[in-house]
């Protein structure tokens, strides 16, 4: 049918399309017959008319039912459709039955009466037909098909406008059978689902009345069906109160097949968990401004400096806990459909839609991070479950090492083996290192035979692996002093890691990609970024901007993923896990980034030092979600390519305002006048609409070649056009190729240009001048100016106005390592915090950036307690001395408390242990996990927090760098061995400190009391529950000290020390040898008592 046939009319859960012709068109053809069609109620063909037409016994819905229902359903059912509950109408050739209407159109006087019945057998036999028709009607498609290639070869409306020329997937009107198979929300009205659907021509006496086309109702029809999208879709957008991240992910759109509905969804808490807890976190809010009034107002004069610092502090605790607790107010969960992206974008005998990624894995010094590491790393993305062709890793090695180089080329080899394997068997993870030291039942699930001598072969194969790179990292412990070479005796380009060129080596890709069963690998590339002396390289966030300029010329992927060297993929359905964000048409336009969670292997059973950080991941990070989603934590991110560009969010296209006709002229003079002046406000110059044009460009769209940048673009003056490239080119650097990579919104690179070209424009992005005169670290890419550049990048795409997502699958989508020894997990923190300190130093300090983006008020209150928590480590050093302070002067904070105080006292802490239970039972993190993170909440406040804050001050403020070198005991091979480690490190002197002094307050304390009587006993209660705080809270400290499994207890250890002292002062104190000098005095009176 060609475009001009006329208007197409018709719903998603219509088995036949209407065609309304124009006038001087041949008039309506009659309904073309599809043979074959069956009865939803008792299995019979449906039958013709008596006019030899398809009987179609409703003319809203057509669900297909045959005569003998169709009568028996009038006469003895409900008489209505089963489908769409519309009341039947009496057709030609049909008995009038009570409730009918005078019909005109239907003249059939000899059968207008006929209420003949037919025998009981026939009517039983009908309705238990029917009574099975209603019951397995729309339970599933079972007995159906799943995979249907056949598409209605009719012009479908788009847009209001009949084109023949686009995808029949994308029309606006589709049969609910297309897109697939899968359960489908709508059941289908055929059971011959092969037969396409034919058009028929409008039938006046049937259509008018269930179109109402060319009448008063067909224009209330439109009016409605407008005033209801418009509600659909703009109030996705309006804030209402409940949907905070104007994500457009809220309530679902009516849709019309499976393949057709949103790709996530939100899962809220359920109010009888969420609404206790925000009633808690008002109550306390009140508590702690009632505990306050009490603090202010009653000092203690005898102690009055202690006074003064406890409130200061409390004061700084409470302002801290209002920036942690507000952002948790909205916590989220979301949910994936991985079903509903294969139906939509990999349909069958169809090349895959999914969208290109690149990934990117940093590393620097391979003595540090083992290259086994790294190419198990790079070995589980290979292995990804995601389209070969869409998927490039790119390995920065920022250190130039030769054993890195080395050890990806082995790894390259190995992945010929590894990836086929891991994809016939689809084991779990796909990093072999873990996935060999799995102690589960590995034949779980599987049942090839040829599973278990394969998996022999594939282990033995990855020992020998194991053992090549082990010689390497044996033959790399002595440098040769001439330096390295290659094997063709060229020296390495990195052997001055100072000074060298860049250098890009293609390992797969272009040619010899291909596995041992000869299907395509991924693309896989070794980058070592140019170095030079005089230049400023900017650490890790300079080498991933230079992995996003080589991307960008080599494969242009829309999105990107960046991962630590040992972090690898534990799910190998996480891109795509990703992509159901990125790419959801209701979500994805608006999303910068997905941020998954970082899991750990490792870590020992009690996770003393916090490391796997489970309160924040799971609690704090949800809060986050719901309101315009998670910072980005460094690793295990998926980005939007555009986001990191610096451009900000796509706008909200308005709904169109309301006008009325009723107004006086005047009020119209004035909209004319303010509308001229707004008019010259709007005006755009071609240059602007012209780079907004270049950003919408998309793979189909022209790509400009080198020369069409320099020269200039069709349709703009020359002037004009150098103008705009060179805004480009100061923007992101001096290569035409990236800019003109940076104008793909959806990817791809340049056709016309060779390989050779391509790796040359690339060595040209990756040299130690390019970034000089350009936006790079301060607008676009990965931002420099603190150690913690991930905060930064998270925030400048906060403030564009860009949202974020949280996305935690059922199994864990990566799994790194952890620092397991007191030190090196100090060190970790120290470098986190100090990053922290110089973003509050630094002009994009959240205190007083971004006003007037789209960062919104709760989520800037994240960064700030981002940026500020460090500064916390000077009250609670503070705080944590004043017990051994109060217990060895015998004073107190607080004045003796009277009854109402302490019902302000009992308050605080019952609210404080209700809010933290109330935590715990939303999130479902356990009472476990929520005491570590409070033990190391003091020991790293009291330590690295405290190094980084005047670390950070001395640097930005002086220009002093300070490092702590940390000085290493070997530990046993044993398993959790460096756990033991003892690290000797400066980091560990204030906590040991704390202790000290703690413990000997606590001795002078009750030696004190033992000494005074009874009555000292009672003051001394909140002296030592406050000492007893602080020590319990450094308790994994002191066991990082002196703790061993195969030791003697520490808590012996602790007790014995403790109560040695205490009797040792006891009998220093009460001496029974030496009589008391502090007694009464006794004199002669000089009387004679006898």
């Amino acid at each position: 049918m060609e475009a001009s046939a006329g208007l197409v009319a018709g719903s998603h859960n219509r088995n036949e399309l209407v065609v309304i012709r124009r006038e001087g068109e041949p008039g309506p053809k009659p309904l073309q017959q599809l043979s074959g069609q069956i009865c939803q109620i008792c299995g019979d063909d449906v039958g013709l008319t008596v006019d030899g037409e398809l009987f179609v016994a409703c003319n809203e819905c057509a669900f297909p039912i045959c005569r003998t229902c169709y009568e028996y359903e009038r006469r003895e059912g409900n008489q209505v459709c089963p489908q769409c509950k519309t009341r039947f109408k009496r057709l030609k050739g049909c008995a009038r039955v009570a409730g009918d209407e005078e019909e005109d159109g239907v003249d059939d006087l000899e059968n207008e009466f006929n209420f003949v019945g037919r025998n009981r057998e026939d009517g039983q036999y009908i309705a238990e037909s029917m009574l099975q028709g209603h019951m397995s009607y729309g339970r599933g498609d079972s007995e159906f098909p799943q995979v249907f290639h056949t598409m209605p070869m009719v012009p479908l409306l788009t847009n209001g406008q009949m084109v023949d020329d686009i995808p029949p997937e994308q029309h606006a009107l589709v049969p609910s059978f297309m897109g697939g198979g899968g359960k489908r929300i709508h059941p289908l009205p055929f059971s011959d689902l092969n037969l396409p659907v034919q058009p028929r021509s409008m039938d006046p006496s049937k259509d008018l009345a269930a179109y109402g086309y060319g009448s008063v109702a067909w224009k209330e029809r439109m009016e409605n069906w407008k005033q209801k999208q418009e509600k659909l879709h703009p109030s996705r957008n309006e804030n209402g109160g409940k949907d905070w991240d104007n994500d457009g992910d809220g309530p679902d759109l009516p849709l019309m097949d499976e393949a057709r509905q949103p790709l996530s969804r939100k899962l809220p808490i359920s109010s009888s968990q969420i609404n206790p807890y925000r009633m808690i976190i008002i109550i306390r809010l009140v508590i702690v401004g009632f505990f306050f009034h009490y603090r202010v107002t009653h000092p203690v004069p005898d102690a009055y400096a202690l006074w003064l610092i406890s409130v200061i502090c409390e004061i700084w605790f409470a302002v801290s806990w209002i920036l942690d607790q507000f952002p948790k107010w909205l916590p989220i969960e979301r949910e994936t459909y991985l079903d509903r992206l294969s139906l939509r974008y990999e349909k069958e005998g169809q090349p895959s839609q999914l969208a290109p990624i690149d990934i990117f894995v940093s590393t620097v010094d391979p003595m540090k991070e083992p290259p086994l590491v790294t190419a198990n790393t790079v070995l589980s993305i290979l292995a990804v479950d995601y389209p070969v062709d869409k998927v490039s890793c790119y390995v920065s090695d920022d250190g130039a090492a030769m054993l890195t180089f080395e050890a990806l080329s082995e790894t390259s080899e190995f992945a010929k083996k590894w990836v086929p394997f891991c994809k016939k068997f689809n084991i779990e993870p796909r990093a072999p290192e873990w996935y060999f030291q799995q102690k589960i039942d590995y034949l779980k699930d599987k049942v090839l035979p040829s599973f278990v001598k394969e998996r022999r072969a594939m282990k033995r194969e990855y020992e020998e692996f194991k053992v090549r790179i082990n010689a390497l990292v044996a033959k790399a412990q002595k440098v040769p002093e001439e330096g390295w070479t290659m094997q063709d005796g060229t020296p390495w380009p990195g052997n001055n890691i100072r000074d060298h060129p860049g250098m890009i080596q293609v390992f797969l890709g272009q040619s010899g990609g291909h596995d041992m069963d000869g299907n395509e690998l991924p693309r896989l590339v070794y980058v070592s970024r140019e170095k030079r002396p005089g230049f400023t390289h900017h650490k890790k966030a300079g080498a991933m901007n230079a992995l996003v300029r080589v991307s960008a010329v080599l494969t242009n992927a829309p999105y990107l993923l960046n991962l630590d060297c040992d972090h690898y993929f534990n799910n190998s359905k996480a891109i795509r896990e990703a992509m159901c964000f990125m790419m959801d048409p209701l979500v994805g336009k608006r999303v910068c980034y997905v941020q998954f969670p970082q899991r750990f292997d490792g870590i020992d059973r009690h996770d003393r030092y916090a490391n796997r950080n489970i309160v924040f991941f799971d609690i704090n990070m949800k809060g986050l979600d719901g309101i315009q989603g998670p910072i980005y934590v460094g690793t295990g991110c998926v980005f939007r390519r555009q986001a990191l560009y610096g451009f900000d969010v796509p706008k909200v296209k308005k709904p169109p305002t309301r006008t009325c006709n009723c107004l006086p002229k005047w009020c119209c003079c004035c909209c004319c006048c303010s509308g001229r002046t707004k008019k010259k406000k709007n005006v755009k110059t071609k240059h602007e609409k012209n780079v907004k044009n270049l950003r919408r460009l998309d793979n189909g769209a022209p790509v400009f070649a080198l020369e069409g940048i320099e020269e200039g673009i069709e349709g703009v003056e020359s002037e004009k056009s150098t103008n705009m490239t060179g805004k480009l080119e100061k923007k992101f650097g001096q290569s035409p190729v990236f800019v003109a990579s940076t104008l793909l919104e959806n990817g791809g690179t340049l056709k016309n240009a060779s390989p050779a070209s391509l790796l040359k424009e690339a060595i040209h992005v990756i040299s130690c001048g390019y970034e000089d005169k350009s936006d790079w670290g301060k607008e676009v890419g990965w931002i420099y100016g603190s150690v913690t550049e991930d905060i930064l990048t998270g925030f400048k795409m906060h403030c564009h106005g860009w949202r974020s997502i949280y996305c935690i699958p059922s199994r864990p989508a990566f799994k790194g390592s952890a620092p397991l020894n007191l030190s090196d997990r100090l060190h970790q923190v120290l470098r986190w915090a100090l990053g922290s300190v110089e973003i509050f130093l630094s002009r994009h300090c959240p205190l007083w950036y971004g006003y007037g983006g789209g960062l919104k008020w709760l989520e800037r209150f994240s960064y700030i307690n981002a940026t500020v928590y460090p500064f916390t480590s000077i009250p609670l050093l503070a705080y944590c001395s004043l017990p051994a302070v109060c217990l060895l002067t015998g004073k107190f904070i607080t004045p003796e408390l009277n009854n109402v105080a302490s019902l302000w006292f009992i308050s605080l802490f019952i609210s404080i242990f209700a809010t933290s239970i109330l935590e715990m039972r939303w999130s479902g993190i356990g009472m476990a996990d929520w005491w570590r993170n409070e033990q190391f909440w003091v020991i790293g406040g009291v330590s690295s927090h405290l190094f980084a804050v005047f670390q950070g001050l001395l640097k930005v403020l002086a220009g002093i760098d300070t490092n702590f070198t940390v000085t290493s005991k070997a530990g046993d091979d044993e398993d959790f061995s460096e756990l033991y480690t003892f690290k000797w490190t400066t980091l560990l002197i204030p906590p040991t400190t704390l202790l000290v002094i703690n413990m000997i307050g606590v001795v002078a304390g009750v030696s004190n009391a033992i000494n005074n009587g009874y009555e000292s006993w009672g003051p001394l209660f909140g002296r030592l529950f406050f000492a007893f705080w602080v020590i319990v809270h450094l308790y994994p400290f002191l066991k990082g000290l002196v703790g061993r499994q195969n030791r003697t207890p520490t808590i012996i250890i602790v007790w014995s020390i403790l109560l040695a002292s205490i009797f040792s002062l006891l009998w220093v104190r009460i001496d029974p040898f030496l009589p008391k000098s502090d007694g009464p005095v006794l004199e002669e009176c000089g009387l004679d008592c006898n």
